[in-house]
């Protein structure tokens, strides 16, 4: 976990997603919070509870990838899942509980990724020495020798030569192409699922490892070249030197330290359903309230890798409340998300930026595309802005999807040039506001075609 500063935090933001200042000063107090509670003794530091945080704006403004970028930030496990995806319990669909296992999941890949580094410099001189005995096997025949002997002595010291050899051929690179066969371990048939609804998940996953362990495992014998097998090989090694135990307990500590869950489109499940009799979708937006509010309050959640407190886990949520508003939400709910923050809809200026400033701009990403075809793509800045504008000018006459309205543009813009990028014999391109507004005016002037096109 990297301690970050609020401004450090906002300023690392700032590189990647354009304006939204409320909303990233809000995220980063939050996260700064976590570095403080850890400071405090352990009697008052248990009392201290997350400040979730409640985003409120129209989709393709930013929500989603404030909370993902800045979890990526910090090396937290993350998790991000639709709440429309939930139902009550009773009812065929996921089970809440199931967020937290995800988030576990999520934990268990950062620990063994550090995990694996660690021992990555080990796991490759175990796996050169596996190499080198399966090039040079083991001398084995039956006739006994006396080890104190001098034949011995005469016969290991050849050995020794011989391996000498082979070790500097084989750093040298010059036996890439020759066959080993490696023995590597089989992976267990998951059994079929036999209990079906998202609410028997817990139980399912137990009787999954119970007969894990019941079944014995295969092994198969493939022949390799050194090259094909050197990096399974790596990868066998760096497995059998990670504690796996110590990685489980070490992603649980994570999860419920640092963990972050984004719950997107809570809206949809705002408000009452009529009664809870209709069936679908949006079968008791209530129950699945009731059945997240412990979650984000803090309880303890049994996973395949023990129990998890989801006490301390930090709660995004996210809607557009376009039909709906906060308070209609449980009451419950909505105090368990004290700091709301509304976003603000995108400007012409906006989208002109988010084409220019982030580093892995869309711009910077078909210019990187097409540098693979050999193409010199260039925008100049008319380009930028006429883009900018005709992307502000549909969201407004049409569906507002903030700036995922700007991918639609560029394809739409870079289409011919990517399409004969291989037989383009001029590999210099340069895109002006005419070329930008020859490929796209007319559909922005027929509504109805706009409509169904960008």
């Amino acid at each position: 976990m990297r301690d970050l500063t609020p401004r450090q935090i906002v300023a690392e933001l700032d590189h990647d997603i354009v304006g939204q200042g409320d909303a990233k000063r809000a995220v980063a107090i939050a996260l700064r919070n976590r570095w403080r509670r850890r400071q405090l003794p352990e009697d008052i530091s248990a009392q201290v509870t997350p400040k979730n945080i409640l985003l409120i704006g129209p989709t393709g403004v930013g929500k989603t990838e404030i909370a993902r970028r800045l979890a990526k930030l910090v090396g937290a496990p993350f998790v991000k899942v639709e709440a429309t995806k939930y139902t009550e319990v009773g009812y065929y669909g996921r089970d809440v509980e199931s967020l937290v296992r995800d988030l576990v999941e999520a934990a268990i890949v950062l620990v063994r990724t550090s995990e694996r580094e660690k021992v990555a410099e080990q796991a490759k001189t175990r796996a050169e020495q596996r190499l080198l005995d399966l090039l040079l096997p083991p001398r084995n025949n039956n006739q006994w020798v006396d080890p104190e002997s001098p034949e011995a002595a005469e016969a290991a010291e050849k050995r020794q030569r011989s391996r000498d050899k082979m070790r500097a051929r084989l750093e040298a690179g010059e036996l890439e192409d020759r066959e080993v066969e490696i023995t590597l371990p089989g992976k267990n048939v998951a059994p079929v699922s036999i209990l079906g609804a998202g609410n028997f998940e817990q139980m399912e996953m137990d009787l999954q490892n119970m007969f894990e362990k019941m079944m014995p495992k295969s092994s198969q014998t493939r022949t390799l070249t050194v090259a094909q097998a050197r990096p399974l090989l790596v990868g066998m090694e760096t497995d059998a030197l990670i504690d796996g135990e110590k990685v489980n307990q070490s992603a649980v500590a994570l999860a419920e330290e640092s963990g972050i869950v984004f719950l997107d489109e809570i809206d949809k499940i705002a408000g009452d359903d009529g009664g809870g009799g209709g069936r679908g979708p949006d079968v008791s937006r209530q129950g699945v309230q009731r059945d997240l509010l412990p979650i984000v309050e803090g309880t303890t959640v049994t996973t395949k890798y023990g129990p998890v407190k989801t006490d301390h886990v930090l709660f995004f949520a996210a809607g557009a409340f376009h039909r709906s508003k906060p308070s209609d939400l449980m009451p419950e709910l909505q105090g368990r998300f004290p700091i709301r923050v509304e976003l603000n809809d995108l400007t012409r200026e906006d989208f002109a930026r988010i084409l220019r400033e982030p580093r892995a701009s869309l711009i910077r990403q078909y210019q990187a595309l097409l540098a693979t075809e050999g193409i010199t793509l260039e925008f100049t800045p008319d380009a930028i802005d006429a883009m900018a504008q005709l992307a502000h000018q549909v969201n407004q006459s049409t569906q507002n999807i903030g700036a995922r309205r700007l991918h639609t543009i560029l394809e739409r813009v870079v289409e011919e040039i990517s399409f004969d990028a291989p037989d383009r014999a001029d590999k210099e391109v340069v895109i002006d506001g005419n070329f930008v507004r020859e490929r796209l005016e007319e559909l922005v002037k027929d509504e109805d075609l706009s409509r169904f096109i960008l």
